[in-house]
């Protein structure tokens, strides 16, 4: 056999993606290396988290979004109809109806008024039912937004739309953008970092805090309240850390081997996440645990150490973004009030769920507020949809009052970060069926969030598959409304 015979026996599939001239190697590089508007600093091939600069002055630094997953009724939280209230029981029109699908109801469903009682508070006079007797007391920091829409009545495709900005997998996180475009101020913990509470993931699992076609190191990573912070995340019986140490250095050789014939930023991202997770050993713990909080700080959230909870997690948000990490995600399980039973009624379900959630949310504003955070972290409280003005058909009979979805209009609040206190933006119908004025779509929403983080939407974009893409698709405009 001549050498030439050989030399083609040995070549790979790989060689040839890689070597030929217009190889399909290089064309996939080219289209994974695309960067957007955003520039990455020298270092970036070294720290692909590396602190990048937006586009224009940044509102805030920081995100801490908080998801009632399951979606609350804001019609007996937020969104004061007293005409519902009047016509309570009476058939739906047909004109609000007709043609349209939901989720659980068909037929003529009765009109729901709300059985929680209403008031006003605080100097913006905001209406705030009394299930919410914390947040009644912060209203004057916040902005209530009660003319949001959404096309998805489901809560995967919805969670997914509002976090991805389309109700298909696949897409980039919201908060894997903002880490992508800025990069994180703590090299020994990751930029996003998501928290659950409630026994359950939200219905679109993972991908709500995936990152797409991005480099996998932008993606949410998941941390835990109670136990180790990260599962895995300490050494195995046998190695201590010298020894994990000299084994990590061995991989990153290799990987470097493997980025130097390939180029494949997944290496890059390899060898970040190795060294992070070194590097979140030591940090990690620290960061997570709330003991060493005042005893009136945890009171004030109601959080205890040692236990997984809502409350918690939302302590542990303000000291990680204390701590530099750009996007904190909560999801709180546990918000679907179809009143299938005495959990999920509108009445004492309501009122119990509100507990848990409440008090944290009210003492999160103030914590940040009183250590001077509150300036520049954007707190956002939202569900993926809201709630039908009338009952949902299943439990139509029952004593036990329950809403179906609905996307049409619902409320949710955003506070901090260059958002303009105290007011209420927009306006649904007198019975909550339809935006009034100033219709924000979720589309609109994140152009919103990426403004006040520094950020054109239209512009910050990356090249996949022979397009460039954006969190916001070819959507979407900021609220300048909401805008301090």
């Amino acid at each position: 056999m001549n050498a030439n015979s050989k030399h083609a026996e040995l070549v790979t599939r790989r060689h040839f993606l890689r070597d030929c001239q217009m190889g399909l190697g290089g064309m996939a590089l080219a289209s994974l290396s695309a960067q957007g508007a955003a520039a990455a600093p020298s270092d970036s091939v070294v720290n692909p988290l590396a602190p990048r600069q937006p586009h224009f002055e940044p509102k805030a630094k920081n995100v801490i979004f908080l998801h009632m997953a399951g979606s609350p009724p804001h019609l007996d939280l937020l969104d004061y109809k007293p005409e519902l209230v009047k016509r309570n029981d009476q058939p739906c029109p047909d004109e609000f109806i007709k043609g349209k699908r939901f989720a659980f109801t068909s037929g003529t469903p009765k009109l729901l008024g709300s059985p929680h009682k209403f008031a006003q508070h605080g100097k913006s006079g905001t209406w705030v039912s009394d299930a919410l007797p914390h947040i009644s007391g912060v209203v004057d920091d916040i902005a209530v937004i009660r003319s949001m829409n959404t096309e998805q009545f489901n809560h995967a495709p919805a969670q997914l739309m509002l976090y991805t900005g389309s109700q298909r997998m696949g897409r980039p996180a919201i908060g894997a953008w903002a880490t992508y475009g800025l990069g994180s101020e703590n090299k020994n913990l990751p930029g996003y970092v998501v928290l659950i509470s409630g026994g359950t993931n939200p219905s679109a699992g993972k991908s709500a805090w995936g990152s797409g076609f991005l480099p996998s190191v932008y993606q949410g990573v998941q941390c835990r309240s109670q136990g180790d912070p990260v599962l895995f995340l300490s050494n195995p019986k046998g190695m201590d850390r010298p020894l994990r140490r000299i084994s990590l250095d061995a991989l990153r050789d290799l990987n470097q081997l493997q980025e130097q014939q390939l180029g494949s930023p997944e290496t890059l991202t390899r060898i970040a996440q190795y060294e992070l997770a070194f590097r979140m050993q030591v940090t990690a713990p620290e960061a997570m645990d709330i003991g060493g909080e005042t005893k009136q700080t945890l009171e004030s959230y109601g959080a205890q150490p040692g236990m997984g909870s809502f409350a918690n997690n939302c302590l542990l948000a303000r000291r990680l973004v204390e701590k530099g990490v750009r996007y904190v995600q909560l999801f709180d399980w546990g918000w679907d009030f179809h009143g299938t039973g005495a959990s999920t009624g509108i009445r004492d379900g309501l009122t119990n769920r509100c507990k848990a959630m409440d008090r944290p949310v009210a003492a999160l504003i103030k914590d940040l507020k009183s250590r001077g955070l509150f300036d520049e972290t954007l707190v956002v409280w939202s569900g993926e949809f809201g709630r039908t003005p009338f009952r949902e058909g299943r439990t139509s009979k029952s004593k036990v009052l329950g809403r179906d979805h609905y996307p049409d209009c619902y409320t949710m609040f955003m506070a901090g970060g260059g958002v303009k206190p105290g007011i209420s933006y927009g306006k649904s119908d007198e019975l909550g069926f339809f935006v009034a004025e100033d219709k924000v779509h979720v589309h609109d929403l994140q152009a919103t969030i990426m403004h006040l983080l520094g950020f054109d939407h239209e512009k910050l974009s990356y090249r996949f598959q022979g397009r460039d893409f954006r969190l916001t698709d070819v959507h979407g405009n900021v609220v300048e409304g909401l805008l301090a």
